[in-house]
């Protein structure tokens, strides 16, 4: 089905309206694709759910787990753009494919050039707020990450794939990283909270000095730490490879003045547990070598995260010390 012809089914099964403008396709889903749709009666986002995610076994359950979680944020008054129901539910399904509606909302995500304190200030007090909604002292645990690279690489060789020149001499960084990884996750402070799992600066969109939260479908309970300490990151400059120390302190910072949370942990277990890294770019290896993807469009997007994840890496693996030992001076 084309996708003008689903769009006209959406819309007549769900009683949107007569359309306007559109579907245009909105820049910026790594995994799911969102479309821009206006109707006589409103105007929409309808996100589009990556048929190959849902054909893994745990997909639905995921998914149906986070639904409820957006009912407490929604319950909690966290600032977000949350999924409309019909008929009761959430995830709506024409056709095989998976969807979900939300309404427009005018604002934008920020590059990282206009990241400022302010930015990270509310964001800090904003997740810690989310982990405040149920946060829960008991023995963590976590399963090993277990990714044979060597296979990857070997298999990007065999299909010529571009891919291939980023990848093939990184075996050691890739199998070390994974390693410190499985080895810290005993170290981790004992706290689950609900945590949004994917707040970094592509998912608030900003209107003016206010803001909204999307892409909710990650909702789960996981180590309040680990999440603090990515989205630290990300908020400060990470992605580029260039951290902002100064904006690192303010996330920092808010985030604590808004929690109960001891900050005077093994850090360092922190830093090597954070390696989650290594499981998108195992995600887009197989977009890459259209193992888990059957469209090119696919296969481009999973080739530059690629690229850009194994800089990541490469950076993160620089910058220890550096991080380390800012949270120190922190704390």
């Amino acid at each position: 089905m084309d996708i003008n012809s689903l769009f006209n089914k959406i819309v007549n099964n769900l009683d949107l309206g007569n359309i306007t403008e559109g579907p245009i396709q909105v820049t910026g889903g790594l995994t799911h694709r969102m479309f821009k749709i206006f109707t006589d009666k409103g105007r929409y986002i309808i996100k589009l759910l990556n048929p190959n995610i849902m054909k893994r076994p745990t997909a639905m359950d995921n998914f149906n787990k986070a639904d409820k979680y957006e009912e407490l944020l929604k319950q909690n008054n966290i600032k977000a753009v949350y999924s409309i129901e019909f008929n009761n539910k959430k995830m709506q399904e024409i056709d095989g494919q998976y969807f979900y509606v939300y309404e427009w909302y005018d604002g934008k995500s920020l590059k990282d050039e206009e990241i400022t304190e302010y930015h990270c200030r509310q964001m800090g007090k904003t997740l810690a707020e989310i982990h405040n909604i149920d946060l829960v002292k008991s023995d963590y645990s976590e399963n090993e990450k277990n990714i044979d690279f060597k296979y990857y690489i070997n298999l990007a060789k065999e299909k010529e794939s571009s891919i291939y020149e980023l990848i093939y001499d990184k075996l050691d960084i890739l199998n070390d990283s994974l390693k410190k990884g499985n080895n810290s996750i005993i170290n981790l402070p004992n706290f689950y909270s609900l945590c949004h799992n994917d707040m970094d600066p592509k998912n608030v969109m900003w209107l003016d000095n206010d803001y909204k939260l999307i892409d909710l479908e990650c909702l789960g309970y996981y180590n309040p730490y680990l999440e603090l300490y990515e989205l630290a990151l990300c908020w400060s400059g990470y992605e580029k490879c260039n951290i902002n120390f100064d904006l690192f302190k303010v996330f920092f910072e808010s985030y604590f003045d808004n929690s109960s949370l001891d900050k005077n942990i093994d850090w360092e277990s922190i830093y090597n547990a954070n390696n989650g890294r290594l499981e998108w770019l195992e995600f887009n290896i197989r977009r890459s070598l259209m193992i888990d993807c059957n469209t090119k469009e696919e296969q481009k997007i999973g080739i530059n995260e690629v690229k850009e994840t194994i800089e990541h890496i490469i950076y993160y693996d620089k910058a220890k010390d550096e991080i380390l030992k800012n949270i120190s001076d922190l704390i």
